[in-house]
C-alpha cells in the first residue's frame, strides 16, 4: 500500500527529473493539425513508448492508425482486481500566433511557478502526471490495481481514428473505469472535479458571391459583398438576449432546477477578479443566467475565425469573391451534435440571400457527458483530492468538450472520472499556455493515491 508519506518522499527526491522529462516532451512540436509536424507527432509517440517501458509497463506498443498513432501500455497484476484505463493525448494545438508568445512555445521555461509552453496544460503536462504516478507506484511496492493506458495523437483534430481503435480493441481496453486529466480546477486553494462536459458541433462556412474578386469602386453597391453578407448572417444567429436563433436549437436542452443551479453557484467565484484576469470591463452572455451558468450549463454559439478579401499590408480596394468563417456550438446534456449540425446547416442556407451561395462543411462533433458521482471510482478520486489538496473537491460543470468521453460510454460502456489539475488561467489553446509546477507535482501524488483508494474500495 502506497502512503502519502511515501509519495511525498519520492516526489521530493525525483522532482527535477520529473520536470526535465516533461520539458523533453514539451520540446517536441507534436501539432496534429499541421501536416508539416507529422514527424514530430510520431516522435512524441515514440517518446511516450520509451517512458512507459522505463516506468515498468509490461506491454507497450505504438499502434498505427490512418492518421497519427495511439500509444498503448498496461500493467496487469490480478484479474480479480479492478482495472483503470487512463486516457490522454500527446498532440497539441498549433502555437500560432508565435509573435504573441513571451518565450518560444516549444522551449519550455518556468515563470512565476508555472511551466510555460504549448501543451504544458493541454494535455502533455496533465497526461504525463499519470506516467509518473505509475512509476511512483511501481517503485513503491507496485500498482494496487490493474492499469491500462491509451494515449492518442489526434485529440486536437477530433479523435477520428480513436473511435475505430476502441471499436476494434474492446477486449484489450476492457476496464472498470476511465480516468482523464484534461480538465481544470477552480483554484489550487479550491480543488474541484468536473462532473460534466459540453458536447460540440464545429463547422466551416463558405460564402461565395461573384466568380472573381472585383474592383470595389466599379462594382461596389451593385454586387453582393460576401464578407458583408456573412457578417449579417452571423449577427442574426443570436438575438438581443444572446439566445441562439437557430430553430430547434434549445428543444432538447436539459434545464437544471433552481436547486441544482443554487448548488453549482456555491463554487467560489468572484466576477470582479474574473473580469480583471481577462482585462475586460464587463461580461456578456445569455440573459437570465450568470457567468458560471453560461459557461457550465447553457449551450453556446461562437465564431472561432473569420476571413476573406485582402488582409495584407497597405490598401487593396477589392470586393472579394469569397468569405469564410469557422463556428463552434457547445452543447449541453440531451443535445445531439448530429441534430444540431443539421439544424444549423438548414437555417444558414435558409437565411442566405440569392445574391450568394453558402456552403456549410461540418468538421467534427461530440456529445455532452455527465459523470455519476455515486461510484467507487468517483469516491476514490474525491478522497485522493482531499488527502493531497486538503479539501474535498467541489463538483463543477465544465464548459469545454472532450468528444471521446461520450464515445467511451457508448462503445466500452465505461464512465469517466475527470481528474483535471489545470486552471482556467493556464491559457490553453492561446499564446503563453502554462501549467503550475505545484499542480503537476500534486497531480502525480493525487493520481497515485486514487489508484490505491480505488483498489481498496473495489475489494470491499
Amino acid at each position: 500500500m502506497i502512503t502519502k508519506e511515501e509519495t511525498g518522499k519520492y516526489l521530493n527526491e525525483n522532482k527535477q527529473r520529473f520536470l526535465d522529462e516533461l520539458f523533453d516532451l514539451l520540446r517536441i512540436p507534436s501539432v496534429s493539425a499541421d501536416p508539416k509536424f507529422k514527424g514530430d507527432v510520431k516522435k512524441a509517440a515514440e517518446f511516450m513508448k520509451a517512458k512507459f517501458k522505463e516506468a515498468g509497463a509490461d506491454n507497450v506498443e505504438v499502434c498505427e492508425t490512418a492518421g497519427h498513432p495511439i500509444v498503448y501500455a498496461d500493467k496487469l497484476i490480478d484479474p480479480e482486481l479492478p482495472t483503470v484505463l487512463v486516457y490522454g493525448h500527446y498532440d497539441v494545438q498549433p502555437a500560432d500566433p508565435y509573435e504573441l508568445w513571451d518565450s518560444e512555445p516549444f522551449n519550455p521555461v518556468i515563470k512565476d511557478g508555472k511551466i510555460v509552453a504549448r501543451g504544458s496544460a493541454d494535455d502533455k503536462g496533465q497526461m504525463y502526471i499519470h506516467v509518473k504516478a505509475f512509476e511512483m507506484m511501481m517503485k513503491n511496492g507496485g500498482v494496487p490495481c490493474n492499469v491500462k493506458f491509451m494515449i492518442e495523437g489526434e485529440e486536437e483534430v477530433g479523435s477520428e481514428n480513436l473511435e475505430i481503435f476502441i471499436a476494434e480493441n474492446k477486449e484489450k481496453l476492457k476496464s472498470d473505469v476511465i480516468v482523464i486529466s484534461d480538465t481544470s480546477m477552480i483554484a489550487n486553494e479550491h480543488p474541484s472535479m468536473a462532473v460534466s462536459l459540453k458536447g460540440i458541433s464545429y463547422l466551416e462556412i463558405e460564402v461565395t458571391g461573384p466568380n472573381r474578386d472585383l474592383h470595389s469602386g466599379v462594382y461596389g453597391g451593385a454586387v453582393a459583398n460576401p464578407i458583408n453578407v456573412l457578417a449579417r448572417m452571423i449577427t442574426s444567429l443570436q438575438d438581443e438576449n444572446r439566445k441562439v436563433t437557430v430553430p430547434g436549437f434549445y428543444d432538447k436542452v436539459l434545464e437544471l432546477t433552481q436547486a441544482e443551479r443554487d448548488e453549482m453557484n456555491k463554487a467560489p467565484f468572484n466576477l470582479d477578479d474574473f473580469k480583471k484576469d481577462l482585462n475586460i470591463d464587463d461580461v456578456e452572455g445569455e440573459a437570465s443566467y450568470n457567468t458560471l451558468e453560461r459557461m457550465g450549463i447553457r449551450p453556446t454559439l461562437d465564431v472561432n475565425g473569420i476571413w476573406g478579401g485582402y488582409i495584407g499590408e497597405g490598401a487593396k480596394t477589392v470586393l472579394p469573391s469569397k468569405a469564410h468563417a469557422k463556428i463552434s456550438m457547445r452543447l449541453v446534456p440531451n443535445q445531439n451534435h448530429h441534430e444540431i449540425t443539421k439544424l444549423f446547416k438548414e437555417h444558414l442556407e435558409s437565411i442566405a440571400p440569392k445574391s450568394v451561395k453558402v456552403k456549410v462543411t461540418p468538421h467534427h462533433g461530440g456529445m455532452p457527458y455527465v459523470t455519476p458521482t455515486d461510484t467507487d471510482s468517483y469516491k476514490a478520486a474525491e478522497k485522493a483530492f482531499e488527502k493531497v489538496w486538503g479539501k474535498k473537491p467541489i463538483p463543477t460543470r465544465e464548459g469545454g468538450s472532450i468528444p471521446i468521453v461520450s464515445l467511451f460510454k457508448d462503445i466500452l460502456g465505461l464512465d469517466s472520472i475527470l481528474m483535471g489539475f489545470g486552471l482556467n488561467s493556464d491559457a490553453i489553446h492561446s499564446p503563453n499556455e502554462s501549467f503550475g509546477v505545484e499542480n503537476y507535482l500534486k497531480g502525480i501524488e493525487t493520481v497515485a493515491l486514487f489508484h490505491q483508494y480505488f483498489a481498496e474500495l473495489g475489494k470491499s
